[in-house]
């Protein structure tokens, strides 16, 4: 897991849980379908803590970006497999942020030099 493009084009949206299945927008997955549910703990340098929970299907995989709280570390509803994960950067990623960075000290600069 780790940031990068994908992660800028990917679906917003709020994950419902239901007794027999998930539902995101017009994505719908049956508890009944899923293989394998994982339930990544995250924490990265630039984010509060917060959950990475991965779906498979025969047909899909999904990747739902969550908050922390409460609710995902009591018992849920499916069968899930919870570890720890990390996020790491993308050279996409990187650039995007290196760039950023670099623009907002030249906005610096040029604030600083008008006191001259």
């Amino acid at each position: 897991m780790r940031y990068g493009p994908n992660w800028l084009l990917s679906r917003r949206g709020t994950l419902k849980v239901f007794d027999d299945h998930l539902e995101c927008g017009d994505w719908r997955v049956e508890y009944e379908h899923i293989r394998e549910a994982i339930l990544y703990s995250v924490r990265s340098n630039f984010i509060f803590p917060g959950y990475v929970l991965k779906v498979e299907t025969a047909e899909e995989q999904y990747h739902f970006g969550l908050n922390s709280g409460e609710f995902w570390k009591c018992e849920l509803p499916f069968p899930v497999r919870r570890e720890k994960g990390r996020l790491g950067y993308s050279l996409f990623s990187l650039t995007v942020r290196t760039v950023v960075a670099g623009y907002l000290l030249y906005l610096a600069w040029l604030w600083i030099s008008t006191w001259r």
